[in-house]
C-alpha cells in the first residue's frame, strides 16, 4: 500500500478519500480536507470493510484514511485492504485502541500512520501533510535521476562469523543514514535472523515467493515485504523445519530483478550453501563481502569461495571482511591469513561482545545500536566503500593483495606439521 521507495503517480486517481465510522470524527476531518483543497464529499461514512467493498470496484486514491474502530481483527482486515489497494496508495488508519504493539504491527504491514480517536484537527492536518510528502519529495530517488542499483551479497565462510549481523547493519545504514531505498533479502529460509535483528516478524513473503514464483511482480514486492523504516524493506522467513527448500531458484532471481526496479540498494544475506545450489544468484550482484574469522577453517573456506567466485562470478568485486577480531588472540596472524588467501583483508571489525548484547537488548541492528563503538565505525566505512561503486569506483583495487613472496605461501604451511615417521612414509 504505502511504498515510499516507489511512490505512485497521481494520474487520474483521486487525491484523497476516507471511510470513517462516526460523525464526530467526520466533523473534525471535513474542514481539514477542505483546507487541503480536496473535496469533502470524499469523506465517506463507514469503516475499513466499506473501504474494501468500495475500492474493489473503483480506483484507489493517492491518500486513503480508514477507520478501524469497528474491526474485530485490524491486521487481518488491513491485509484484505491491501488486496484491493493499488500500488503507491498511502494509507492512514484511525482507531480507538491505544496500543504500541498494534501501531508497530500496522506500520510493519504497510500503513503510513495511525491516528487515535478522538481526532484533533492538528493531528489530522499533520498526518495528511506527511502523507502528501511521499508524493511531493521523491525527486532525489526518481528513476530518471537515481544512482544505478548496487547489489551486495554478504557471505560467511563459516556459520557464526557475523555475516547476518553485517548484512542487517549495512541495510540499515543505507536506508536510515543515506536515505536510499533499500531491500534486505535474507536467504536463510529456515533459520534467518534478518527480521529478528530488526525486531520484526518475518511474515510469509519469502515462503510465498518460493511457492509461487509466477506471482512475483512489483505489487507482490510492495505487499509481501516488511517495512523496517521509511526506506528499508525486508524479505525474510522462518520456514518450518519439516518443510525442505523445494525450488529451482527461479523465485530468487525474479526477486532480485524486481528489487533492481524498486530500490537503489539490495543487501543479500547469502548462506554459503546457496552458492552451490543456486550459482546464478550472483549473476547481477556487484559486491561480495566475504566475512570470516582469522582461523584455519576460515582461511581454508575463504580460499575455496574466492576461487569459486573467480570461476563462476568473475564480474563481482569481492572484499574480505575479518570479523570478531581480538588483539593477540587468533589462530592465524593477519599477514599469514592474507598470504594464504592471496588477497588483502579489506576491513577488520574488532570483537565487541558488549556491543552485540546491547544491540540484541535494544532490538536494533549492531551498527545502529553502537554508533560510537570502533566496530560500528568500521561497518560505516564498509557501507561508504560499497556506495562508492555507484560513483564508478572499483572497490576491489583497494583490497587486492600486492604481489609479494607472502602471496606465494600456501595454507598447508600454516597447518600442523606431520611427524618425521609420517613424513618418511609420504616420501
Amino acid at each position: 500500500m504505502n511504498a515510499p521507495w516507489k511512490p505512485g503517480t497521481p494520474g487520474n486517481r483521486d487525491a484523497f478519500a476516507s471511510f470513517i465510522c462516526d460523525e464526530a470524527a467526520l466533523d473534525v476531518l471535513r474542514p481539514v480536507v477542505i483546507e487541503m483543497g480536496w473535496q469533502p464529499e470524499k469523506c465517506n461514512k463507514g469503516g475499513l470493510r466499506n473501504a474494501v467493498q468500495s475500492l474493489s470496484i473503483t480506483a484507489s486514491p493517492n491518500i486513503l484514511m480508514v477507520d478501524l474502530s469497528e474491526s474485530g481483527d485490524p491486521l487481518s482486515d488491513i491485509n484484505a485492504l491491501a488486496e484491493v489497494c493499488e500500488p503507491g496508495t498511502v494509507v492512514i488508519a484511525v482507531g480507538q485502541v491505544n496500543d504500541v504493539r498494534l501501531y508497530r504491527d500496522l506500520v510493519a504491514s504497510g500503513i503510513h500512520d495511525y491516528l487515535l480517536k478522538p481526532l484533533s484537527p492538528g493531528a489530522v492536518r499533520d498526518a495528511l501533510i506527511n502523507a502528501q510528502a511521499v508524493f511531493a519529495a521523491p525527486k532525489q530517488h526518481d528513476p530518471a535521476v537515481a544512482k544505478r542499483h548496487i547489489s551486495t551479497a554478504v557471505i560467511g565462510t563459516r556459520g557464526g562469523v557475523g555475516a547476518s549481523t553485517l548484512a542487517t547493519s549495512l541495510a540499515w545504514l543505507f536506508s536510515a543514514d543515506e536515505k536510499m531505498p533499500t531491500a534486505l533479502l535474507d536467504l536463510d529460509v529456515h533459520f534467518g535472523t534478518g527480521a529478528l535483528a530488526l525486531d520484526l516478524e518475518p511474515g510469509r513473503g519469502l515462503t510465498d515467493a518460493i511457492e509461487n514464483p509466477g506471482r512475483i511482480d512489483g505489487l507482490f514486492i510492495e505487499r509481501a515485504m516488511i517495512r523496517a523504516n521509511d526506506h528499508l524493506a525486508i524479505l525474510s522467513a522462518e520456514a518450518p523445519m519439516n518443510s525442505p527448500l523445494m525450488t529451482d531458484g527461479a523465485a530468487f532471481v525474479q526477486l532480485e530483478e524486481e528489487f533492481r526496479q524498486a530500490f537503489e540498494m539490495t543487501v543479500i544475506d547469502l548462506p554459503r550453501n546457496m552458492l552451490i545450489n543456486f550459482p546464478h544468484l550472483l549473476a547481477d550482484v556487484n559486491v561480495v563481502l566475504l566475512t570470516t574469522e582469522m582461523t584455519l577453517a576460515g582461511a581454508r573456506d575463504a580460499i575455496r569461495i574466492l576461487s569459486w567466485l573467480k570461476t563462476n562470478a568473475a564480474h563481482v568485486q569481492p572484499i574480505v571482511i575479518a570479523n570478531r577480531v581480538q588483539s593477540g588472540v587468533a589462530e592465524i596472524t593477519k599477514a599469514d591469513f592474507e598470504a594464504s588467501v592471496e588477497r588483502k583483508i579489506g576491513f577488520t571489525i574488532p570483537f565487541d561482545a558488549k556491543a552485540a548484547v546491547n544491540a540484541a537488548k535494544l532490538g536494533q541492528t549492531f551498527a545502529d545500536a553502537n554508533r560510537s563503538s570502533k566496530a560500528g565505525g568500521v561497518i560505516r566505512d564498509i557501507a561508504k566503500s560499497i556506495m562508492g561503486v555507484g560513483e564508478g569506483d572499483y572497490v576491489d583495487d583497494s583490497v587486492k593483495a600486492k604481489s609479494s613472496l607472502l602471496g606465494k605461501l600456501d595454507l598447508k604451511a600454516l597447518l600442523p606439521k606431520k611427524d618425521k615417521s609420517t613424513a618418511k612414509a609420504s616420501a
